[in-house]
């Protein structure tokens, strides 16, 4: 046998850096499957952040929201503003902490389907922050939208 033979019956033989050539191969896919799932986690406890954060709000409207304009001259009309302010307020504090940098509030009157009731739409955006940077991903838009009807 030749010499270069002899060396490559050798490297045929030897396993050693084969875990290395394995995970340099199937590591990346693995971590972007970990980090895939852990960007869904925090996608669905935003979802469901809005989905609360509205019921809050439709909560506050129904309640608190009527109090104030019977109490001032305000008319429900008025308390748009107000209603966007206090979804603002309350995402952004314990137990949503959501940044208010990424939240959008629209709250706008719509005509009512119910009579002598007013109907708002109440749509709730935010930009979910990414862990999925290195594929090129920097956030995903989710929304929320919620009717409530005020009488």
């Amino acid at each position: 046998m030749t010499r270069m033979t002899k060396l490559l019956a050798k490297l045929h033989q030897d396993r050693s850096g084969s875990v290395i050539v394995e995970f340099a191969i199937l590591g990346p896919a693995m971590l972007a499957m970990l980090f895939g799932v852990l960007q869904f986690g925090i996608g669905m406890q935003n979802y469901n952040a809005l989905r609360s954060i509205s019921a809050d709000l439709a909560r506050y409207a129904v309640i608190d929201a009527q109090d104030a304009a019977a109490q001032s001259d305000m008319t429900l009309r008025d308390t748009n503003d107000e209603l966007e302010a206090y979804a603002r307020e309350i995402a952004s504090a314990a137990p949503y902490g959501l940044r208010a940098d990424r939240l959008t509030v629209t709250v706008t009157s719509v005509p009512t389907r119910i009579d002598e009731a007013s109907e708002r739409t109440m749509t709730l955006q935010y930009n979910i922050p990414s862990v999925l940077g290195m594929i090129g991903i920097d956030s995903i838009p989710i929304t929320y939208t919620r009717p409530v009807f005020i009488a």
